[in-house]
C-alpha cells in the first residue's frame, strides 16, 4: 500500500493475492450469494491494511444443465469457475478456473514486527486453470475426494509512492503451477459456519519463467521453482439446543526453496482472506514468514441471550514456525488470543463480529506484545429469499 491511509478502495485488493474462498472437493451444489467485509486493524503499530470486501455468487444452472458458475467479485478483482459436473464421469467434475485484477498480488515486507514500505511494491496479474474433482467414495455419507489442479498467471509489479528509489520491484514473469490433493468433507464457504468438518494434504510445485532477482542491487532472489505440501484438520462443533459451539483446527506445511513469494505467511485473524488462513490474534496480517510451521487454532463460543443471537468468542492461535532467512525473529514460538462479540439477526439474513486480538511474542520496537481490532460481516441474500419466499 502506498501509504498508511490509502484510497478507500485500496486495500479490499490488497488482502485478495490469494483467493479468498478455499478450493472446495467438488463444484458446489448449492445456490449462493453472500457480501462479505473483514477489517482487522494493528493498534500498537503502523502495518499493512488488513481489509477485504467482496461479493461471492455460486449459480447452479437449472434444468437439464450440468453447469456451475462461481464468482467472488472485489472491487478491481475477480475470481470465477465455470464448473461442469459429472463430465468426466458421474464422479468426476471439470472446471475452468479464471482470476485476477489490480493489486492482487501486493508484497508486504515485515521484519522484526517493522512494516518496511520502502521495500513492499504493488502487484498486478491473472490467469487461468484446469481443475478436476474426482468423488473416491460416491456412496459414502462423507464424501473423499481426489482434487488436481493445474494453470498460469501472468504477474507484474510496480512500486508504490513509499517504494525507495533504488529498491527495484521485480521484472514481470509467468509462473504455473500444478496441484494434487486428497479432502474428506469440508466447509461452506460462509463467515463461521455452525457445523464443519474438514481432512485434507495437498502438494503442490510452482515453476517461474523468469526467476531473476529483484530489491537493491538484486538483494533478493525469485526461486525458479518451489515444492509445497501442507496438511490440515478441522472441526466445527455445536451443542443444541445450548448454543454452545467448539472449533479447533491444526494445519501443517512447509515450502522447499521457498522465497518470499512461495513462503508461508502468517498473521491476522480475517477468517476469508486467503485459501488457508493462518491466524495469529494481534499480529500484523502475513507478519510471519515461514519455510515450515505447525498452526493450532480453536475458538469456543457462549450465547449471551436465551436466543443465542449474542455470542461470546474466545479464541487462541500458536505456531512453531521455522523462518525463512532474513525474516528470522526471536523465538520460534509464536501465539495471540482475543475475545469477540457476536450478533445474527433475528432472521439469520446477517452476522456481525466485532473482536479484539492480542499477539503475545509478536516484537513492537524495545518490546514484545501487539494489539488490534477489528470487525466481520456478512450478508446472506440468498437466505433473505428463501425466508420472503416462506412468508408468501
Amino acid at each position: 500500500m502506498p501509504t498508511n491511509r490509502p484510497l478507500f478502495w485500496i486495500p479490499f485488493l490488497g488482502l485478495l493475492m490469494s483467493s479468498p474462498v478455499r478450493m472446495q472437493a467438488q463444484l458446489d451444489p448449492y445456490p449462493r450469494s453472500l457480501l462479505q467485509l473483514g477489517v482487522d486493524q494493528a493498534v500498537s503499530a503502523v502495518g499493512p491494511q488488513s481489509l477485504y470486501a467482496y461479493y461471492y455468487s455460486n449459480h447452479p444452472f437449472t434444468g437439464d444443465s450440468n453447469r456451475v458458475l462461481r464468482l467472488v467479485v472485489a472491487p478491481l478483482f475477480v475470481d470465477g469457475e465455470l464448473g461442469f459436473r459429472s463430465l468426466l464421469s458421474p464422479d468426476t467434475d471439470v472446471g475452468i478456473g479464471f482470476g485476477g485484477g489490480g493489486y492482487s498480488e501486493n508484497q508486504f515486507e515485515i521484519r522484526k514486527g517493522r512494516y518496511i514500505r520502502e521495500e513492499s511494491f504493488d502487484g498486478h496479474g491473472g490467469g487461468g486453470s484446469l481443475r478436476l474433482y474426482h468423488r473416491i467414495n460416491p456412496g459414502g455419507r462423507i464424501p473423499l475426494s481426489l482434487v488436481v489442479q493445474g494453470g498460469a498467471r501472468f504477474s507484474t509489479f510496480a512500486r508504490t509512492g513509499r517504494t525507495a528509489e533504488e529498491f527495484i520491484p521485480p521484472a514481470d514473469r509467468v509462473e504455473a503451477d500444478l496441484r494434487t490433493g486428497l479432502r474428506l468433507a469440508g466447509a461452506e464457504p460462509l463467515l463461521y459456519p455452525d457445523l464443519a468438518m474438514e481432512m485434507s494434504v495437498w502438494i503442490e510445485r510452482r515453476w517461474r519463467l523468469d526467476p531473476g532477482s529483484y530489491g537493491y542491487d538484486g538483494s533478493f532472489a525469485v526461486r525458479p521453482h518451489s515444492d509445497v505440501g501442507w496438511i490440515h484438520a478441522a472441526l466445527n462443533y455445536p451443542w443444541v439446543p445450548s448454543g454452545n459451539q467448539m472449533t479447533v483446527s491444526l494445519t501443517a506445511g512447509g515450502t522447499m526453496d521457498a522465497d518470499r513469494f512461495s513462503a508461508w505467511r502468517l498473521g491476522g485473524v480475517l477468517p476469508l482472506g486467503s485459501e488457508t488462513p493462518l491466524a495469529l490474534p494481534g499480529y500484523f496480517y502475513r507478519e510471519l514468514s515461514a519455510t515450515r510451521f505447525v498452526h493450532a487454532g480453536a475458538t469456543y463460543v457462549a450465547p449471551l441471550s436465551g436466543s443465542h443471537r449474542w455470542q461470546l468468542r474466545l479464541a487462541a492461535a500458536g505456531a512453531v514456525i521455522r523462518f525463512l532467512p532474513g525474516l528470522e525473529q526471536s523465538g520460534r514460538w509464536h501465539a495471540g488470543v482475543g475475545p469477540g462479540l457476536e450478533y445474527t439477526s433475528r432472521n439469520q439474513v446477517w452476522r456481525v463480529v466485532v473482536h479484539y486480538g492480542y499477539g503475545a511474542f509478536a516484537p513492537r520496537g524495545e518490546r514484545q506484545g501487539a494489539h488490534s481490532v477489528g470487525l466481520l460481516y456478512q450478508f446472506n441474500f440468498e437466505r433473505r429469499s428463501v425466508r420472503r419466499e416462506a412468508a408468501q
